[in-house]
């Protein structure tokens, strides 16, 4: 047995209610609205939040936490770890593209900085926009370098 063998029950299914087709529909004229008033007009539905004209919720609690606009502020750096450039081949040269290619990092032209989280194996050269002293001293104990783009 499933669901497409249960039979229907008698008067489990409604027809749709058609308003405002004439009197002998019994929803004629009015077509269930009632007579007069804002919620009988067309339009008639009101914001969300909205409580009547007194002074809603939303404006009665305080603020909080920092509200920055859309300009002004930086992005913040995309990181990525010392232990993810061990899957380059040794002797690369990794600039935000090529870690965009390899998909360690979702955009190139955003700023990248690179942490110290793990160990390094691979021999590569690293162009970023900023590094933690730990991630220098790794690359560099690996036989690599960092280059610092200026921005």
């Amino acid at each position: 047995m499933d669901v497409t063998t249960i039979p229907s029950v008698p008067g489990a299914r409604h027809r749709k209610k058609r308003v405002g087709r004439g009197i002998g529909s019994g929803h004629g004229k009015t077509a269930t609205r009632g007579q007069k008033g804002q919620r009988a007009r067309t339009g008639s539905g009101k914001r969300p939040g909205f409580e009547g004209g007194r002074n809603p919720l939303i404006r009665r609690l305080p603020k909080r936490g920092m509200r920055y606009k859309a300009t002004g502020h930086p992005a913040a750096a995309q990181v990525i770890n010392v232990r993810q450039l061990n899957r380059c081949a040794s002797g690369e040269r990794l600039t935000p593209e090529r870690l965009h290619q390899l998909g360690l990092i979702e955009d190139a032209s955003g700023e990248v900085k690179v942490l110290g989280d793990g160990s390094l194996t691979a021999r590569v050269t690293v162009v970023a926009h900023a590094a933690s002293a730990s991630a220098k001293t790794k690359i560099e104990q690996a036989g690599g370098s960092f280059e610092l783009i200026k921005a």
